[in-house]
């Protein structure tokens, strides 16, 4: 598999990166043929499986040799002091960290008492695959002893999308040559306070510093309250000490066998085990069924939480696994009905896209009232935090696809509703601020430059909320919850901004600082992205206000009583909105991502070494935000969210000036960019990107997928097809097409919900094809043309796929002449960049200019201006 820790800032060639020889293509299945330690922590991510409650890394059944063991529950979490080395009033207090739960998936093998160790075991044959249409891990091998017996061993794993605390587990053995003792030995173990019972510590421990990675904890973290033996099932209860949640596990085994064996079973405080010992003869098969119920609370006590268990797995028993599997693929198989993107042509492309398509249904499909972590529950990663890029990159593709579930993660906002209230407070502000990170309602970053201060939380919110509402007109959510939502946060808008008198006499909204979703520019200015969605923000509350009290008045009225809204107050969002500074430069023709940005100097990107990537883990913060670079999409973003405010020509500009300064150190950033780039015309450089982001686990390209699946990225894998190739767009509730179908792709299919109906869109290099195959018909639009589509075929000729641009955009060089293929500037020299306020002193245009910039040479060192 190509590993690539250091992407660049311009992605490769659109190619398969993966080695197909080890991973082969299957358009249903991602497939493992060889064994390999030396990507542990990247293939157990990949292969790992999860329903949304509750996520099963992908560790080998024998649980060694491994990476990282992990078995999580969305939201159970420990809660310790962040220690500051420098306290202020407001910064955040205490941190939040996802617990690794107890690990119920070791099945150990012992055949003539030889343990299987894939590692040093003689494999005949080999194959791990994750079945995405079925929603289940299997793995089957041949297997030959020292003493020359070979075994077939087949094993299954799913979490449950019908019953989401139970996860389902299955191993099959069969003697190929003679007979033999076999020993399985099948447990659950508390992993989370220790190493494992190898006394093998993770392998992740001694990786060196990286902030995405989660924190250690000093202290014990899981205190025992359970452990019993309840009809032979194993049972571990557990209180966290310092969140107090708590936790019950129960785990029950059958054997399925026509051979002789006998069982022990035994239990402590951090360890269950259930031991078989089987005669085996040649030819008969041997299986074992392992049933895992998991429940957890806030405070319930573990004893009440085991009944709840029993309970589970008593339903799961009396079903049995042949239906518990058959139950949970026609979920999965309901899911792809929905959700399933087709690219006619590209097995390879194919196979990553539902990859990415079918983590998106694992972090989401059975996640109910909690949220959704950034990286699942297929690691640990960020520490199990809900971040903003849930509402721009994950909702949408819910809220198309599976808007129940939309609903799910829009109502846990809500229900943070008094927790940011009270932040808002702590804040000095009016209304409620939505923290950047958290798990329970609280804001859990320390390092507030580039956490705490991305006030634009609350907006990305709002906007999720309103696309929500919109594609579904689910009038009673907006009433009862959403416009709540959309005022306490237009009232924090209101009350942060100010209002600056300009030269001409002139009053313009301005808000100060705060961080953007680039995080290599922080504390700023009128950040473009944040007063934008800022913008949307107060626009959508009232517009919402006044449409509610048109159109419902009396429950309009209980919630005016309910948060106490003053009518003035919508006035004066409207004022804010009307006359929000939005950024803009006359010269360059572009919008500076904040008022200071382009009076510092171009980071040299060409100049910077492959090693030293990405930035963050190789600079000073301080270094970093002196220059012009970017992290992610930042205004690029802002110009795909809220499009319809921008003309095609600005949005040109923009790309092409922040393109060649975007190091794509972020996984957020490949996805985006390639969606505008597509609209822009940049065909060529919008497939790279991509590429890039559909890969970004598969091949690892950010050098961290050992931590989890970056979920926020595969989400928006949905978008770039759909809303960078397909062109679909959905502003004010008016959907709409302008397609951009790659040259090299004969066709491209999707399936998306709108109001009540299911719509199927087929994209080809001369027509776009609707159906409505569920519901009533659907009024859109293709590039400004009104179409009303039914149960019958509608087809939408198109006259090619848009604008088609040769040249990348680049930085132009002084004295340059501008061209419409790159930004209007004039400020920028090869290895080195001058700020935008020395433009007026290059008189000369041939005078020497000291280059600057990291990577650009030795201080002092000129190159002449060309």
């Amino acid at each position: 598999m190509h590993l690539d820790a250091s992407p660049w800032h311009r992605p490769p060639q659109p190619v398969d990166p993966l080695d197909r020889t080890r991973f082969p293509v299957d358009p249903w299945r991602f497939v493992e043929r060889a064994y390999d330690v030396s990507d542990l922590g990247l293939t157990e991510t990949l292969f790992s499986v999860s329903n949304g409650y509750l996520g099963l890394r992908g560790n080998v059944e024998e649980g060694r040799d491994t990476h990282t063991h992990g078995t999580f529950v969305n939201g159970f979490h420990e809660t310790w002091p962040i220690r500051h080395a420098e306290e202020a009033y407001g910064l955040a207090r205490v941190g939040q960290t996802i617990v690794n739960v107890p690990d119920p998936k070791t099945i150990k093998l012992y055949v003539d008492d030889e343990p299987l160790l894939l590692s040093t075991a003689d494999i005949e044959t080999y194959e791990r695959a994750l079945d995405m249409r079925q929603g289940m891990l299997r793995r089957d091998l041949v297997w030959r002893t020292s003493s020359g017996k070979r075994v077939r061993i087949s094993s299954t794993r799913l979490t449950s999308v019908v019953e989401r605390h139970l996860a389902v587990m299955t191993l099959e053995v069969e003697m190929l040559d003679g007979d033999a003792s076999l020993v399985i030995s099948s447990g659950v173990l508390n992993r989370q306070d220790g190493s494992d019972e190898y006394q093998v510590s993770s392998a992740a421990m001694g990786e060196g510093a990286d902030p995405r990675r989660a924190e250690s904890f000093e202290h014990r973290v899981l205190q025992p309250r359970l452990h019993e033996l309840r009809d032979d099932r194993l049972l571990l209860g557990y209180r966290c000490a310092n969140s107090g949640m708590t936790i019950a596990t129960l785990v029950h085994h059958q054997i399925e066998t026509e051979d002789p064996w006998t069982e022990r079973i035994t239990i402590d405080e951090d360890q269950g085990k259930h031991v078989y010992e089987v005669a085996a003869t040649r030819g008969n098969v041997l299986r074992v069924e392992k049933l895992v119920a998991v429940h957890t609370s806030r405070g319930v006590p573990p004893s009440e939480l085991a009944d709840r268990c029993e309970r589970t797995l008593d339903r799961a028993v009396s079903a049995g696994v042949d239906q518990l599997q058959q139950e949970h693929a026609d979920l999965w198989r309901r899911f792809w009905t929905e959700s399933d993107v087709e690219v006619e042509g590209h097995p390879e492309v194919q196979q990553a896209i539902r990859w990415n398509l079918f983590q998106l249904g694992q972090a989401t499909i059975r996640a109910g009232s909690h949220g959704i972590p950034a990286k699942g529950l297929t690691g640990s990663g960020y520490g199990g935090h809900y971040f903003w890029d849930t509402e721009c990159y994950v909702v949408p593709f819910l809220t198309y696809t599976h808007p129940q579930a939309a609903r799910n993660a829009l109502r846990f906002r809500h229900g943070m509703l008094d927790d940011a209230r009270r932040r808002a407070a702590e804040m000095s502000q009016f209304g409620a601020l939505y923290p950047w990170r958290t798990i329970n309602g609280q804001e859990a970053s320390a390092y507030f430059q580039a956490g705490t201060a991305q006030y634009h939380i609350n907006a990305d919110i709002a906007y999720a909320l309103m696309k929500y509402v919109r594609a579904t007109g689910d009038r009673q959510f907006l009433l009862n919850q959403g416009v709540d939502i959309l005022v306490e946060t237009a009232r924090m808008w209101a009350d942060l901004g100010f209002w600056h008198v300009n030269g001409g006499g002139d009053r313009s909204f301005h808000i100060h600082g705060v961080t953007g979703p680039d995080e290599y520019n922080t504390v700023v200015n009128d950040n473009f992205f944040t007063n934008v969605m800022a913008q949307h923000n107060l626009q959508a509350a009232v517009q919402t206000v006044r449409e509610l009290q048109e159109t419902d008045p009396v429950q309009m009225q209980r919630a005016t009583v309910r948060l106490g809204l003053d009518p003035r107050e919508i006035a004066d969002w409207e004022r804010c909105a009307a006359r929000m500074h939005i950024p803009y430069d006359e010269d360059l023709g572009i919008h500076p991502q904040d008022s200071q940005f382009l009076d510092r100097e171009v980071w040299d990107l060409n100049a910077t070494p492959a090693d030293r990537r990405p930035l963050l883990l190789h600079y000073h913060p301080l270094v970093i935000y002196r220059y012009q670079v970017l992290k992610q999409a930042d205004v690029v973003l802002a110009l795909y969210l809220c499009g319809d405010h921008f003309t095609l020509e600005e949005k040109l500009a923009d790309f092409d000036y922040y393109d060649p300064i975007t190091t794509g150190d972020s996984s957020l950033s490949a996805v985006v960019q390639a969606i505008v780039a597509a609209e822009v015309g940049h065909h060529e450089l919008a497939l790279r990107y991509f590429y890039a982001g559909l890969f970004v686990d598969l091949a690892d390209r950010h050098g961290n997928t050992v931590d989890g699946v970056h979920i926020a990225s595969t989400g928006g894998v949905w978008s770039a097809l759909v809303g960078g190739f397909g062109g679909m767009r959905d502003h004010d509730g008016r959907l709409s097409f302008d397609p951009r179908l790659p040259e090299s792709w004969p066709s491209l299919t999707w399936r998306m919900r709108w109001q009540l109906s299911r719509l199927r869109v087929r994209l080809e290099a001369e027509a776009i094809i609707f159906v409505v195959e569920v519901g009533e018909p659907v009024t859109l639009s293709v590039r400004g043309q009104q179409v009303t589509v039914g149960a019958d075929e509608v087809r939408v000729p198109l006259a090619g796929q848009g604008p088609r641009r040769i040249h990348e955009p680049q930085l132009q060089l002084i004295g340059g002449t501008p061209t419409s293929e790159g930004p209007r500037t004039s400020d920028a020299v090869p290895g080195g960049a001058v700020p935008h306020s020395w433009s007026h002193e290059l008189d000369d245009p041939t005078s020497p200019i000291p280059v600057r910039g990291p990577g650009a040479g030795p201080a002092g060192q000129v190159d002449p201006v060309t």
